[in-house]
């Protein structure tokens, strides 16, 4: 079994205009509404490749209503979710059809109390016993202490539980202190931890500063690896267009899903990149296309690092 930890959850609306021009009024031309949050984002893509998996974070108010709704006829995914007194968030990607340009607008979250917060620790350690790996993904909603993830990452290594950690600032600093299986870091956030702008030296960083294996999202580039095992770079055969909401979520479940059916790097990878870059050409923000990752899978190049 499969754990995705989602604290910051979000109700994912996408919204399609002709062409978005500041200071207008613009006429939607359609509304797509779907679970959203970047462990949800994960388990959805899990799910969809044949995998058992929980979901657990907080939910709250309508729009946590709504996203337990659409997660209730997912097969293949259990909704561990616990309620909470706020609101959980909505995030808006306005889709611009002329251009293929993606605005995304992103809500800060509920304010989680202490005792909600005890609450969830409790269930997380519940539910560890009965699974092989967690995924932390995301940010932290208010009133979650900043070294949330470290704590949560050493529960998980106490139960013999791979880890991987997803998230950014000093969250993920304090998290990859704490010594997670994985982390997969854009390049952005990668040089934050690290202070440099070079993509192999600071994976390498990252892995003296705890994490044992890095996987970096390069853009257009693909995915850089660093493990014990060896280092890789994975490129899509062309550069995607499109809407990249969900796209790093979908590179997760694909590390994901090639460890726990034993891949080696390379195909691990390969499924990661083309299941990243089928997200971004899929219509709806977070939906990966099926026809293009199974095209996609036979062309991305991974060559060593």
């Amino acid at each position: 079994m499969i754990l995705t930890v989602t604290l910051n959850t979000a109700l994912d609306l996408t919204y399609r205009v002709r062409s978005l021009r500041p200071h207008t009024s613009h006429r939607v031309s359609e509304v797509v509404e779907r679970p959203g949050g970047k462990g949800v984002n994960v388990a959805r893509v899990l799910a969809a490749l044949g995998h058992e998996v929980t979901v657990t974070g907080f939910t709250g108010g309508g729009t946590g209503r709504a996203v337990r709704d659409r997660l209730a006829g997912v097969p293949g995914l259990t909704d561990a979710l616990l309620p909470v007194a706020g609101a959980t968030r909505r995030t808006v990607a306005v889709v611009d059809e002329r251009s293929g340009d993606t605005t995304q607008l992103n809500e800060p979250g509920p304010q989680i109390d202490p005792a909600e917060w005890g609450t969830f620790l409790d269930r997380y350690e519940e539910l560890l016993p009965g699974v092989s790996v967690v995924a932390l993904c995301g940010s932290l909603p208010p009133g979650v202490p900043v070294g949330a993830y470290a704590n949560l990452v050493r529960a998980a290594r106490a139960h013999g539980v791979f880890v991987l950690l997803d998230t950014s600032g000093e969250p993920l600093r304090r998290g990859v202190a704490a010594r997670p299986d994985l982390i997969k870091p854009n390049i952005d956030e990668l040089a934050e931890l690290t202070g440099s702008h070079e993509p192999l030296r600071a994976t390498q960083d990252a892995r003296r500063r705890g994490a044992h294996a890095v996987v970096a999202s390069l853009g257009a580039e693909g995915l850089l690896a660093v493990t014990p095992e060896g280092r890789w770079q994975a490129v899509p055969p062309a550069p995607a267009h499109g809407n990249p909401t969900g796209a790093g979520d979908s590179a997760v479940a694909g590390l994901l899903s090639g460890l726990v059916e034993k891949l080696p790097w390379p195909d691990r990878l390969a499924r990661a990149v083309a299941l990243s870059t089928a997200t971004v050409r899929a219509a709806t923000a977070g939906e990966f296309d099926r026809a293009a990752y199974e095209e996609l899978l036979t062309r991305v190049s991974v060559t060593a690092a």
